[in-house]
């Protein structure tokens, strides 16, 4: 079985770059994006909305608008050339839906550029790992309550796109739950999408060789279980370099949790770092897929070999 495989990295932002907002998830609070906006422009960026951010589905309120709508925006956005990134407005639910609706070949024509996102938008980190060859920045979203109201997760994301060699070392402050090192290309996301995606002709079928970054947010630890067990009965796990736990939000006391990692976890006998700070947590780290890296579980930090962006 193939390993994971070094991606291609877009060009970094400069100022007055010029950056497309989509909402490929669920419905975004008007509020949060104009502050989102203000944000990016304060970081002398041009930012342009996409025509359906501020829909909702006439049936189900959980989506942005129409699936049809929500992907060609995604699709517009990412083909216009005088656009340098795509961000995310927020998560929410959705992208499984306009995965398949997408013209990923006119997409791989348009050319790399910076992706950034985090939480459902897991299910189009790895459609662009597998179907475009692209690194993606796991990180906050455009009107997203830690973007918008915290410093932290904007100076991190803000490195990583105007001066990436800055962010080379991403420093947790955590604690292993394996002691070790290891190298490997990056990847994950959001465990519950990570698993419902196995399968489908977006994901891939292994992790061997890569860093795998998991979190999560409202989940019971019975259903991390059931996530963490579904990756290891389908062998997404064998092999794989080492695990980067982010965070675990809203799914039950740490001292619950920490247990059930480390039984499913720690027989891959490999390093496992915990609460590494990205994900959904106050002051997220934006943390690049795709590239590779070293894991020092004990340090807490991931150091990556190249900068995220070129």
């Amino acid at each position: 079985m193939s390993r994971v495989s070094e991606l291609v990295r877009p060009a970094r932002l400069a100022p007055g770059a010029r950056v497309a907002v989509v909402a490929p998830s669920g419905p975004v609070p008007e509020e949060r994006l104009r502050a989102g906006l203000d944000v990016l422009r304060g970081w002398d960026l041009d930012p342009v909305v996409a025509p359906h951010v501020l829909d909702r589905h006439g049936t189900f309120g959980y989506l942005a608008g129409t699936d049809a709508d929500r992907a060609a925006d995604l699709q517009a956005a990412w083909c216009d050339p005088s656009v340098d990134a795509v961000l995310c407005a927020r998560g929410g639910y959705g992208v499984q839906r306009i995965a398949d609706l997408l013209d990923w070949e006119a997409m791989r024509a348009a050319g790399p550029k910076v992706f950034v996102g985090f939480s459902d938008i897991t299910a189009l980190h790895e459609a662009f790992a597998t179907r475009l060859g692209l690194v993606t920045l796991h990180g906050p979203m455009a009107a997203g309550l830690d973007f918008v109201k915290n410093a932290r997760a904007r100076g991190h994301l803000r490195a990583t796109l105007f001066a990436p060699e800055t962010v080379r070392v991403i420093a947790s402050g955590g604690t292993p739950l394996v002691s070790g090192r290891a190298t490997g290309v990056t990847l994950g996301g959001c465990l519950s999408l990570l698993a419902a995606e196995l399968g489908t002709p977006h994901a891939r079928p292994s992790a061997r060789g890569g860093l795998l970054c998991l979190e999560d947010v409202g989940e019971e630890p019975y259903r991390v279980d059931r996530c963490l067990t579904q990756l290891l009965r389908t062998g997404l796990l064998d092999g794989v370099g080492g695990v980067l736990l982010g965070s675990w939000q809203d799914c039950g006391p740490y001292e619950r949790l920490r247990p059930l990692l480390a039984d499913r976890l720690g027989g891959l006998g490999v390093p496992v770092a915990e609460e590494f700070g990205f994900g959904h947590c106050e002051g997220a780290l934006t943390v690049p897929f795709g590239v590779r890296a070293e894991l020092h579980a004990d340090a807490g930090t991931l150091t990556l070999e190249r900068p995220a962006l070129r």
